[in-house]
């Protein structure tokens, strides 16, 4: 006997779906409430679908850990992890298909492209299978085929590096942007926030921007050549990422420059990697991109599946750093 709840996308009746159809999944009885809803009272185990993105850096680490650390056989959870290949989107809808083909309970989604979920969505709606989009959004954003989006704001986060950039720079400056895979949509969320800051202010001249894959060594190599072509004229880089933002400490050194004094380096995660870089003057800037939403994921996948309504995108709060005292304070406490 499954525990599953039958999902149903219509805003009158899906209290009433989620209830009714439980009840019949169950036999009768008592259907269970959002603190119940994990194991459900035979004690079965709610079956979760994650397709993940995988090996992508530090922060993707932490966060698809602290999902799999949440929902957990102990805490009522059959979670069936699906990683990309090679971070390729086509292995992702190819879980996703599965998942709803084994009629899981949900499916949390977290996609390597923003683009080309529609019709996976549209099956899942279909089999009344709920989607939760964990970290990244789709394109075009279509809310009614997923139930709510958990993230940091990427708008709100990429803003908070323009602001300090223009503080630090009252004069402006030549900045170049090392920007995460094309495509992505908390790429294009970082450049939407970045832009809309820095173009209102003429001060400022854009050497271009290029994508370094979320990576260290791309970085390094792709800003070697950004300084070498300038004459190592350039004040700032805004990188979507820590792993590329310690790439560009890397060819600043690497030019014989000083990274937080010649060039300012600013990024967006919060990894500890990050924080020793700006505890060291390295870095000059991190905007914390917290991935640590296990807890608001369990409880979004809780009310859900129990029929309650939930809002359509949870911003995940986080904290910025611009000094290496705030970096050190910290440290002791960074979990990833």
């Amino acid at each position: 006997m499954s525990i599953k709840r039958r999902f149903a996308q219509s805003i009158g009746v899906l209290a009433v779906s989620a209830l009714a159809l439980g009840l019949t999944a169950c036999g009768g009885g008592d259907t269970p409430g959002a603190s119940e809803s994990a194991g459900g009272d035979s004690g079965e185990l709610t079956t979760v679908g994650f397709v993940a993105v995988g090996p992508e850096g530090a922060w993707r680490k932490a966060n698809e850990q602290n999902i799999q650390d949440t929902f957990t056989k102990e805490a009522g959870f059959d979670l069936k992890y699906a990683p990309a290949a090679k971070l390729d989107q086509k292995s992702q809808i190819d879980a996703f298909t599965s998942f709803v083909d084994e009629e899981v309970d949900i499916i949390l989604l977290s996609a390597t492209e923003g683009s080309g979920w529609e019709d996976s969505l549209k099956r899942a709606q279909e089999a009344e299978i709920p989607v939760v989009l964990i970290d990244r959004g789709i394109e075009p954003d279509n809310t009614d085929l997923y139930v709510t989006r958990i993230a940091p704001d990427n708008i709100e986060v990429s803003t908070s590096v323009a602001n300090w950039a223009i503080s630090t720079f009252p004069d402006g400056g030549n900045y170049f942007v090392l920007e995460g895979p094309a495509g992505v949509s908390v790429v294009n969320e970082r450049n939407e926030g970045w832009n809309e800051v820095i173009s209102a202010n003429d001060k400022f001249t854009s050497l271009g921007s290029q994508t370094a894959n979320w990576s260290t060594e791309e970085a390094k190599s792709v800003f070697e050549t950004v300084l070498k072509s300038n004459n190592n004229d350039v004040q700032l880089v805004f990188a979507q990422n820590d792993e590329m933002g310690l790439g560009a400490v890397q060819a600043v050194e690497e030019a014989g420059l000083t990274p937080g004094v010649d060039v300012k380096i600013a990024t967006i995660d919060g990894t500890k990697a990050a924080l020793e870089s700006l505890a060291a003057g390295n870095l000059s800037f991190v905007a914390e991109y917290n991935p640590l939403f296990g807890e608001t994921a369990l409880d979004v996948v809780n009310k859900t599946l129990a029929g309650e309504e939930v809002d359509s995108y949870i911003i995940v709060p986080s904290e910025t750093f611009d000094s290496p005292e705030a970096a050190e304070a910290a440290l002791p406490n960074r979990q990833f």
